[in-house]
């Protein structure tokens, strides 16, 4: 029995290290039954907000002439499937063109904090010493200014650009990816391969991107997964408070602080995007939970 059982133990340590980090993570992901019904609510939210538009037979900003005096409920009869606007634009284009904007926003706003706070983070962890104090000062100096008073400075100064959005919501959002990374920085300066790195003479900056960030990416990826909700959410109360998507653009924060002024006569167009919001942040905060289960190391067998 206990060669058998030591056998069984072989062969899972044998598969473990054959499949690595990532495909033992891939794993571990599937067996999360909320990870992957939110994931697959993702792609189908991400495929109607890049098609979905094609299926109707009205563009983003064209009128309906004949429902252009008040907003009307969903009818399947005229071909608005979520109702129109009170300008008579149809409201299932208008969602969906204003899903695929938020994602948009979010995404490249996650990548400019993602690359700023791994770099900032990565060197300010591996050098140490009063560089990194230096560093992090700068960046305690950052979170003692107002997130939304700074963005909003921006926005204000440098004009509503969809571009400015996506710098500065990436260019504030970095501090907490840049301390995190920080963190981990520090822990692996001291292990042997960076060690041996040193000694082979390798450059502090080819060491922090051959082997620092790298050994990262899990944690990066997990808090990117995190982070994308969180600059929607900012986007969406942006937009409510007029400074975030313009026309003739829209957004689901735009759409939502549009509704909210219908409410009471037609509540559909709050209902509609509010909605479409809430099942994407769950969506992504669900995939995020279980991707931090499945690239945490300590739940490796």
């Amino acid at each position: 029995g206990s060669i058998r059982e030591s056998g069984m133990v072989e062969a899972a340590v044998a598969e473990a290290r054959r499949q690595g980090l990532w495909g033992d993570a891939w794993q571990r992901l599937k067996r999360s039954r909320a990870a992957i019904v939110a994931a697959s609510l993702l792609l189908l939210v991400c495929a109607l907000a890049l098609v979905g538009p094609w299926f109707s037979a009205y563009t983003v900003e064209q009128v309906d002439w004949t429902q252009a005096t008040l907003a009307n409920p969903p009818a399947l009869a005229n071909g608005h499937w979520f109702g129109t606007d009170a300008n008579g634009r149809d409201l299932f284009v208008r969602v969906w063109v204003g899903t695929r904007m938020s994602l948009l926003v979010a995404v490249l706003a996650t990548i400019v904090s993602v690359v700023i706070g791994v770099a900032w983070g990565a060197t300010a962890g591996y050098l140490g010493g009063r560089v990194d104090g230096w560093m992090m000062r700068f960046v305690d100096v950052l979170y003692a200014l107002p997130y939304m008073f700074f963005v909003i400075i921006l926005t204000v100064v440098f004009g509503r650009s969809l571009w400015l959005i996506f710098l500065a919501i990436g260019a504030v959002g970095w501090l907490t990816m840049a301390r995190i990374v920080r963190g981990q920085a520090r822990g692996l300066r001291q292990r042997e391969f960076v060690e041996a790195a040193i000694a082979l003479g390798l450059s502090p900056a080819a060491i922090i991107a051959r082997h620092i960030v790298p050994n990262l990416l899990g944690t990066v990826i997990v808090y990117a997964t995190l982070t994308v909700p969180q600059v929607i959410l900012f986007e969406s109360f942006l937009s409510f408070l007029g400074l975030g998507v313009q026309e003739p653009l829209t957004s689901l924060g735009r759409l939502v602080a549009e509704g909210a002024l219908e409410m009471e006569s037609s509540p559909w167009l709050l209902l509609v995007p509010s909605t479409v919001l809430a099942i994407v942040l769950l969506c992504l905060n669900f995939l995020g939970d279980g991707l931090r289960d499945a690239l945490d190391p300590r739940q490796r067998r």
